[in-house]
């Protein structure tokens, strides 16, 4: 059985048809017998010239290769089942009971089995025509169609420009705004805007997306944060902008949050001035945590009946709101009565302190993560020794209080000037 492949030749170019192990003759006259686009045909074996047509000004042939095949397939097929037939016919002569029959037909069978076997021989599988034969084929269209096509070639974005005017820090947020550079053309799907920890640490994604303007909250107080951003498609991720240094507040100014509080709490003055409407204590916190810095916030007592005991902290965002500040191992607390005061966590009561409020009275907090303490002060003046130490991690400002008990909160104040930041303080007093 005869196989071939196609392969091309040198100029002029042509497809040279070689004998390989591919599909066999039959497959190869269908293929063959398609219409194809071609200027020339030379047959290298027969000599036969295929029957050719035109259409649309295009000259179209058909090989005559697959008549020749056909031929030789029919006439094969026409010896196979002649073949078999005679087999089939030896087999039941072979199951004859009557060995005198079977000797008067063996001779016979003998001889056309040879003869059938010398008519295989004699040419009934040679191919009747070469298997090599040119196709010579006009590939100008194809090329000029090639030149034709427009190729673009992709790129990666070019770096945003950052728009100073629209960048601003406002408490501990801080807003950036960029833009592609005008004269830039490629496409761009997104951008990344990276943010350090506003200590000089490495960078970190802050923002992945299509906007070209982000609010970042949540940052540290009183740092400076390098920011930068860059633009991306589906080429890949292009260069980063200029890096931005930005200034968080040195103060915090915050509000008791709403959110976060027991129901019973009830606000007013824009969430600064907080009561309860139960006897019991409930707990609410302050809507800006802390976790790095210093910082100091007051609390006025606006009305105080029948000599409540409200609680003055902080506490974890998990903290417990329906008992008082402290009771858990998520609150520290400093709460006072009208004569004196008790600092408490996971309801264990130390350092007494004589020295209580009334109405007007004020009470100050200053929390210190570079030495992570907590100190109270009470008009201000220290009350008691350092009331907690050893803090890490975020804290919110935090009371709690009941109906008897109103107060206003002030953010934004100063370090007291006889505190300073950072300096132990051997005795566990800094007064």
């Amino acid at each position: 059985m005869q196989f071939f492949s196609v392969k091309w030749t040198q100029s002029p170019r042509s497809l040279k048809l070689r004998p390989q192990a591919l599909p066999v003759w039959n497959t190869v006259a269908s293929r063959l017998a398609m219409s194809i686009y071609i200027y020339s045909y030379s047959s290298v074996g027969a000599g036969i010239t295929p029957p050719t047509y035109h259409k649309n000004n295009i000259v179209y042939v058909q090989s005559g290769i697959q008549t020749v095949v056909r031929d030789q397939i029919s006439h094969c097929t026409v010896k196979l089942r002649q073949t078999t037939g005679l087999m089939e016919y030896c087999l039941e002569v072979i199951k004859e009971n009557d060995p005198s029959g079977f000797l008067q037909i063996s001779d016979a069978l003998i001889r056309r089995v040879h003869m059938t076997e010398g008519q295989w021989g004699k040419g009934t599988l040679t191919p009747r025509m070469s298997s090599d034969f040119d196709l010579t084929l006009d590939s100008g269209p194809l090329l000029q169609t090639i030149h034709q096509l427009d190729f673009v070639q992709m790129k990666v974005p070019a770096a945003p420009m950052l728009q100073l005017e629209e960048c601003c820090t406002q408490n501990n947020s801080a807003t950036l705004s960029w833009k592609q550079p005008p004269l830039s053309t490629v496409a761009v799907e997104g951008y990344i805007l990276e943010l350090d920890d506003g200590s000089g640490g490495p960078f970190r994604e802050v923002y992945v997306g299509p906007e070209t303007i982000c609010t970042v909250d949540g940052l540290h107080f009183n740092s400076t944060y390098k920011s930068r951003v860059k633009a991306f498609n589906s080429s890949g991720v292009g260069q980063y902008s200029k890096t931005l240094l930005m200034h968080t507040s040195e103060v915090a100014w915050f509000t008791f949050d709403p959110a976060s509080a027991h129901p019973d709490i009830m606000f007013s003055n824009d969430n600064l001035t907080v009561t309860c409407s139960s006897y019991d204590d409930r707990v609410v916190m302050g809507n800006t945590a802390f976790s790095r810095g210093v910082h100091y916030w007051e609390m006025t007592v606006d009305r105080y009946d029948n000599h409540p005991d409200p609680a003055f902290g902080i506490a974890r965002g998990d903290v417990l709101k329906d008992v008082m500040l402290g009771k858990d191992d998520k609150a520290w607390a400093m709460y006072v009565d009208n004569n004196r005061s008790w600092f408490m966590h996971n309801n264990s009561h130390t350092n007494r302190t004589d020295g209580g409020i009334a109405k007007s009275s004020t009470i100050g907090v200053l929390l210190d993560f570079t030495r992570r303490i907590l100190i109270f002060l009470i008009n201000d003046e220290q009350q008691g020794p350092v009331a907690f130490d050893s803090l890490e991690g975020a804290y919110y400002p935090a009371i709690s209080l009941n109906r008897n008990v109103q107060v206003t909160l002030h953010t934004g104040l100063p370090i007291p000037d006889f505190y300073t930041p950072g300096e132990p303080d051997p005795s566990g007093s800094v007064c």
